[in-house]
C-alpha cells in the first residue's frame, strides 16, 4: 500500500536497491591499500611476484617483490607523483609492457587517489593522443621504446617518466625527450599525503573497443577492484599457497583482475613474464611450480606439439571447459565469461561439475543473467539470445564510460540490466555456449576490435565510396580483419597497398587489415545493412597451411 499521491515502487526495483546498498556496505573501510597492507601485516615477505624477464640474472632475490617491497616501491613512487604535482583524482598515463614498473606505478597511483590509465602498448599516435586527450591525464610513465611516441602524441602532459628498459630489456630513453626517471622516483623518501579510506573513489580507466569508432574508457573503483579479486579468487578457489603464471598483457582485464587481482586477495604469488613464450612455458612453470594460469587459445595451441613434462598445475582459465585439453595436458580447464565491463567472470564453470564440452559457464553466483530473444523476452533451453547481465555499478559492475554519457544511456535498459552485445545459446541442461556477437567485433587474438573503427580509418583515404570489414577466420588468432571496398572513380591501381599503409600509420598492428577485396557492391539485409555475414562466407578460413 502506498500514501496517497505517491506511486508503487515495483518490487524488482525495490530487490536490486536492497542488493546493490548490501554489496556497498561490503566493501566498506576497504581500499587497494588497505588490501596490500593486510598482507604486509600477515606475511611481509611473502613474494608478491616474481619477474621472469627474458634477460634475467641468477640473482633471484632481486627479481622478487615481497607484498612489503611491493607497498615501500609503490608509496615511494606515490610520493614522487604528489611533488610533480600529481592529485587525488588525476589520471596517469600507464604505457608500459609487462613489467615490475606496470605493477609499482598502478599500486603507487592507486595509494596516492590517482587515477591509473592502462593503455595497449601497441597503440599508435592517433590512439595515444585520444587516450591523453579523453581523460585530460597529467602525466605518463612508460618506457624507451615508446618515450617519443607518447612524448609527441601527448602534448598536454606536465611530465613524463621514462623506466631505464624495455620490459626487462636494458635501454636509454632518446635523449630528446624530456623525462623523469624512473629510478628517481623509486629513490624518493616516502611522505604519502594521507588519503582516507573509500572504496567508491575512481581507481582506474581501461579503454576497451565498441561499436563507435573510437574505444571507450571503462572506470573502476577501488571496489571493482577488490570485488574482482575477491570474486576471482573465490571461482578459482584460490589459497596463498598459489602460484599463477602471468604473459597476458597487465593492461587488460584478464591479467589485470583475473590473475593480479585474484592473486593479490587470496596472498598468492604472481610469476610475471613479458608476454607468451612457448619455448620458455615449461621449464617457469617447472622452476615456480606454478598451480594456475589464465590462458587463451594461441598460447595452448602453441605448445600442443611439444612434451608435456609433469607439472603442477591444477587447471588452466580458457574461456570454455575442453575436455580435450583436460586429457592431454593432464589438468582441468575452467570455463568463463567476463568483460572489462563485468570486472571479473560474469559466467563460470564449476571445477567439479564442468559441464559439457565447450561451454562458458552458468550465471556467477554473484550476477544476475538474462538471455533475451529479439524481441526482449527471454529464450528457452536450445536457443539463441542476447547476454544481459545485472549488477551493481561502482562494485560488481564499471562505474561508467569515463566521458561518454551516450555510451552510458545506450548501454543499460530501464531496469539498470548492461548489454553486454554478445550472443550465447543455452543448452537442454542451462549450460551456456558462446555463440556470435550482436555487437560489429571482432576478437583478434586476445584482442576485441571494432569493425567501425577500422571502417573509419579507411574512409579518411578518400579511396573509398564504401567498405566493410570483417573477420577471416585464423588457425592461430582467432579472427584477422580484412576488408571490401568499393572504390573511388579514378582510385589508383595500388590502392590496395596505401589503404594498408594508411592503417597500419593509424591503427594498432592487430587492427591492421591483412587484405583488401574490391567489389561493385556490397551485399545488403533486408534493412539495407550490408550483410556481413554473406561477406564472411566468402572468406576461407587460414590454416597452418596457408
Amino acid at each position: 500500500m502506498t500514501s496517497e499521491g505517491q506511486q508503487e515502487v515495483p518490487q524488482e526495483i525495490q530487490l536490486h536497491e536492497q542488493i546493490d546498498a548490501t554489496r556497498k556496505l561490503a566493501m566498506a573501510g576497504m581500499d587497494i591499500p588497505w588490501l596490500v597492507q593486510q598482507w604486509v601485516d600477515r606475511s611481509p615477505d611473502k613474494p608478491f611476484f616474481i619477474w621472469e624477464s627474458f634477460t634475467n640474472s641468477a640473482n633471484s632475490e632481486a627479481n622478487t617483490w615481497s607484498y612489503a617491497r611491493l607497498q615501500n616501491d609503490s608509496h615511494a613512487v606515490a610520493t614522487a607523483l604528489a611533488k610533480q604535482g600529481v592529485k587525488a583524482g588525476d589520471f596517469i598515463i600507464i604505457h608500459l609492457d609487462n613489467s615490475p614498473e606496470f605493477i609499482i606505478s598502478w599500486f603507487a597511483c592507486a595509494a596516492l587517489g590517482a587515477i591509473a590509465v592502462s593503455t595497449n602498448t601497441r597503440s599508435v599516435a592517433r590512439d595515444l593522443s585520444y587516450f591523453a586527450e579523453h581523460v585530460n591525464a597529467v602525466g605518463a610513465i612508460t618506457q624507451p621504446a615508446f618515450a617519443e611516441l607518447v612524448a609527441s602524441s601527448c602534448s598536454q602532459l606536465e611530465f613524463i617518466c621514462v623506466t631505464d628498459n624495455n620490459a626487462g630489456e636494458p635501454a636509454k630513453p632518446p635523449e630528446r625527450v624530456n623525462h623523469l626517471p624512473f629510478q628517481k622516483l623509486l629513490d624518493t623518501p616516502i611522505a604519502l599525503p594521507t588519503r582516507p579510506t573509500q572504496p567508491l573513489d575512481d581507481l582506474s580507466v581501461q579503454f576497451t573497443s565498441g561499436t563507435t569508432s573510437r574505444p571507450k574508457a571503462v572506470l573502476w573503483t577501488h571496489a571493482n577492484a577488490l570485488w574482482g579479486g575477491k570474486i576471482g579468487a573465490a571461482h578459482m578457489r584460490l589459497q596463498a599457497d598459489d602460484i599463477t603464471l602471468v604473459f597476458l598483457p597487465l593492461f587488460h582485464t584478464n591479467a589485470q583482475s583475473y590473475s593480479m587481482l585474484s592473486t593479490l586477495w587470496s596472498g598468492g604469488t604472481m610469476v610475471l613474464q613479458p608476454k607468451y613464450s612457448a619455448s620458455r612455458f615449461w621449464d617457469t612453470s617447472l622452476k615456480h611450480k606454478i598451480t594456475w594460469c589464465s590462458m587463451i587459445p594461441f598460447a595452448f595451441k602453441a605448445l600442443a606439439s611439444k612434451p608435456i613434462p609433469a607439472h603442477h598445475y591444477r587447471f588452466w582459465g580458457v574461456g570454455a571447459h575442453i575436455p580435450k585439453i583436460d586429457q592431454l595436458f593432464k589438468l582441468k580447464t575452467i570455463g568463463w565469461w567476463g568483460m572489462t565491463e563485468t570486472i571479473t567472470h560474469g559466467t563460470i564453470t564449476d571445477l567439479d561439475h564442468p559441464g559439457a564440452s565447450g561451454n562458458m559457464g552458468r550465471a556467477a553466483p554473484e550476477y544476475e543473467i538474462q538471455i533475451r530473444d529479439p524481441q526482449g523476452a527471454l529464450v528457452n533451453p536450445g536457443e539463441k539470445g542476447k547476454l544481459f547481465i545485472h549488477g551493481v555499478r561502482g562494485v560488481t559492475l564499471f562505474k561508467e564510460y569515463f566521458g561518454s554519457p551516450e555510451a552510458n544511456s545506450a548501454s543499460f535498459d530501464k531496469d539498470g540490466w548492461f548489454d553486454t552485445g554478445d550472443i550465447v545459446r543455452v543448452d537442454a541442461n542451462g549450460d551456456l555456449f558462446f555463440a556470435d556477437r550482436d555487437k560489429d567485433m571482432l576478437k583478434v587474438g586476445a584482442e576485441n576490435v571494432a569493425a567501425s573503427e577500422i571502417e573509419s580509418v579507411i574512409m579518411q583515404t578518400g579511396l573509398v565510396n564504401e567498405c566493410a570489414v570483417v573477420a577471416q577466420k585464423h588457425f592461430m588468432l582467432d579472427e584477422v580483419p580484412v576488408v571490401f571496398i568499393i572504390p573511388n572513380p579514378g582510385a589508383p591501381d595500388d590502392i590496395k597497398r596505401k589503404i594498408i599503409d594508411h592503417c597500419k600509420t593509424n591503427l594498432a598492428d592487430f587492427k591492421v587489415v591483412t587484405d583488401v577485396y574490391l567489389v561493385e557492391e556490397l551485399p545488403r539485409s533486408t534493412l539495407e545493412k550490408i550483410a556481413k555475414n554473406e561477406l564472411r562466407a566468402r572468406l576461407p578460413a587460414i590454416t597452418a597451411k596457408d
